[in-house]
């Protein structure tokens, strides 16, 4: 099956689903809205919550058909202030955010791209901005895959050094892809402010 059509039977699936409780718990922890960079921004559920609650908004990923599916939504706030970038989050730029957010997408970065794209995360948050979003575990089932970024503890240590941990939830379950797929889940649940 072409990406494109694999993306689209992804989203399918997945539609209507309400936004990541990661984002939602660093939303609540802002005094104002202000700008966030949504990083793998797909079909939009958290792009949509952000831009609900009065955010600017730079949605990133690299397909085609998400960033269209986004821009189409019915549920699209009016007014909204959302831009939009078509290109694989390692090779984006984005100016200061008071919010970054990566739901389920930073892990799978091309290998040996990860560390700089976090240096870039990172160093884009302004003094008190929040990133919020996932890291696998090494017990995480697709921790074999070629393509894929795993953390153990000290790794995890090592990247969230410095910084105020809001939000650390360790999830380790079995359960089935939205592709239908069995799956060992480990998963770091992160929000963390500058």
């Amino acid at each position: 099956m072409a990406d494109a059509a694999r993306w689209t039977e992804y989203y399918r699936k997945t539609e209507g689903r309400p936004p990541r409780p990661t984002l939602s718990f660093a939303l609540d922890r802002f005094a104002a809205p202000g700008f966030a960079v949504d990083l793998g921004c797909g079909e939009g559920r958290d792009t949509i919550e952000l831009l609900r609650r009065g955010w600017s908004v730079l949605g990133i990923d690299s397909e085609p058909v998400a960033i269209a599916g986004l821009t189409a939504r019915a549920d699209l706030p009016p007014a909204s202030r959302l831009e939009t970038q078509v290109v694989r989050f390692e090779d984006a730029s984005w100016p200061a955010a008071d919010l970054v957010n990566a739901s389920f997408a930073l892990f799978f970065t091309e290998s040996g791209t990860f560390e700089p794209l976090w240096r870039k995360i990172v160093g884009s948050l302004k003094p008190g901005g929040r990133f919020a979003g996932q890291l696998l575990g090494e017990r995480d089932s697709w921790a074999m895959r070629r393509r894929v970024v795993v953390h153990d503890a000290a790794a995890l240590d090592r990247l969230l050094a410095g910084f105020t941990i809001e939000m650390h939830d360790i999830e380790e379950t079995d359960g089935v892809t939205p592709r239908g797929e069995a799956k060992h889940w480990h998963i770091h649940h992160l929000v963390f402010r500058r």
